[in-house]
């Protein structure tokens, strides 16, 4: 394996404990990594933008021996190895799970992790956890931890008025950037994201794709997410159609659970994944991306759109972690949001399905009286793996779908 690394540091600066040293990113993952020890910086083992072999040393620090550390100790610096990118402190013959904010939380306060309970996955050592073992030292009382506040909704005399919206047809603006003409070819690796992209991509073409489309009236979901938006925006979250979308699709997936399955490489055995991590796709400057947000079954349409809002965040910042860029088990794409109504998904091994989303598009459509009404018209696109999919099941799965998102009421029905 290996990474690409972007440092912050030079040879012969000092730096201190949790200070950044480089940032790597792999085909998964932007990791920073920060220094362990105080010292000074002897070495840079890579150039700016050099690809770094993952496990070699990337920087040598040399350390002050009056910090408690026996100067001649071997300090490397090397990128993260594990599947997981939490630090792993060891401590009297076993491994404390924490990350660095957390020891650095830890160190403040003089705490010896060795001397807290963790109450995260694999006894993994939380923030909670610091600022309740500092609390049973001080005798201080700590507030609950924060959670969205449930606000009854306003009387529709005081519902929040809504933003007043441009009717003009918006038209795109092409980007501004200063046009170089060299008069000579530039050839450069592929790395990162785009690597991964191609190492995917390649695997997909062996997938057998059978296509799906059809067309959505948003118009119902439309004005209850108008109605919905305020409250969400008081308790902090940035409200879009996907959180509607994703939780219709893990409904969906419960009836259809095919769909959220995979196909190992010798095509002998189907294995259905108990978790519906729906993955979203996401246009950023390093590329696309495909985080997920996991267990969309056991989660609100609220919580689901609070774990888009910080995927995005993470995302647009280059921060995800491979926990959130791995594991997933289907996928929508919101190509809409840029543009385009019908477009043909690439599945993404070893998913079996994907849908594509399109812009929602204001058409004149007939309803049960042959009137002519506006409605909110979405168009959607799947890709399922025809090896172990058939095509009247995709169309099922697609029927719920639909019925979910142009009744959202009905939603209420399957909702757990």
């Amino acid at each position: 394996m290996f990474s690409e690394c972007r440092r912050y540091i030079k040879e012969g600066d000092s730096v201190s404990q949790f200070d950044s040293i480089c940032e790597v990113q792999s085909d998964k993952a932007s990791v920073t990594i920060t220094s362990r020890y105080d010292g000074i910086i002897r070495k840079l083992h890579y150039n700016l933008d050099e690809i770094a072999c993952v496990g070699k040393p990337l920087v040598d620090i040399e350390i002050d021996a009056s910090k408690g550390v026996a100067p001649e100790e071997d300090v490397v610096e090397t990128p993260p190895m594990s599947h997981e990118e939490h630090t792993h402190q060891e401590i009297k013959g076993h491994k404390t799970l924490a990350t660095p904010a957390v020891r650095r939380l830890a160190m403040e306060n003089n705490i010896k992790l060795s001397e807290v309970v963790g109450t995260g996955k694999d006894n993994r050592i939380l923030k909670e956890d610091i600022l309740n073992y500092l609390a049973k030292q001080t005798g201080a009382i700590l507030p609950p931890s924060p959670k969205a506040e449930i606000i009854p909704p306003l009387p529709k005399s005081e519902t929040l008025p809504a933003a007043p919206k441009d009717k003009a047809r918006k038209i795109p603006v092409p980007v501004s950037r200063p046009i170089v003409f060299s008069g000579k070819d530039k050839t450069e690796p592929v790395t990162g994201f785009h690597k991964a992209m191609v190492k995917t991509m390649s695997a997909a073409l062996k997938i057998p794709h059978f296509g799906y489309c059809d067309e959505i009236d948003l118009t119902q979901l439309v004005q209850l997410r108008e109605e919905l938006k305020p409250l969400a925006q008081i308790r902090g979250v940035k409200l879009s159609f996907m959180p509607f979308f994703i939780k219709a699709a893990s409904l969906g997936l419960l009836q259809y659970p095919i769909l959220n399955a995979s196909l190992d490489e010798s095509c002998q055995n189907v294995t259905y994944k108990a978790s519906h991590n729906v993955g979203v796709a996401m246009d950023t400057e390093q590329g696309l991306i495909v985080p997920n947000v996991k267990n969309v079954q056991v989660l609100s349409v609220f919580e689901i759109a609070s774990e888009l809002n910080r995927l995005q965040s993470l995302g647009s910042a280059g921060q995800l972690g491979t926990n959130d860029l791995t594991g997933g088990t289907f996928t929508l794409s919101n190509i809409g949001t840029i543009g385009g109504t019908y477009t043909k998904p690439v599945i993404l091994p070893p998913e079996v399905a994907i849908g594509a989303l399109g812009k929602i598009q204001v058409l004149p459509r007939f309803n049960g009286k042959g009137e002519v009404f506006k409605a909110q018209i979405m168009n959607v696109s799947w890709s399922a793996d025809h090896r172990i999919i058939d095509g009247a099941t995709m169309a099922r799965f697609s029927n719920l779908w639909k019925s979910y998102l142009e009744n959202p009421a009905s939603m209420l029905l399957d909702l757990k």
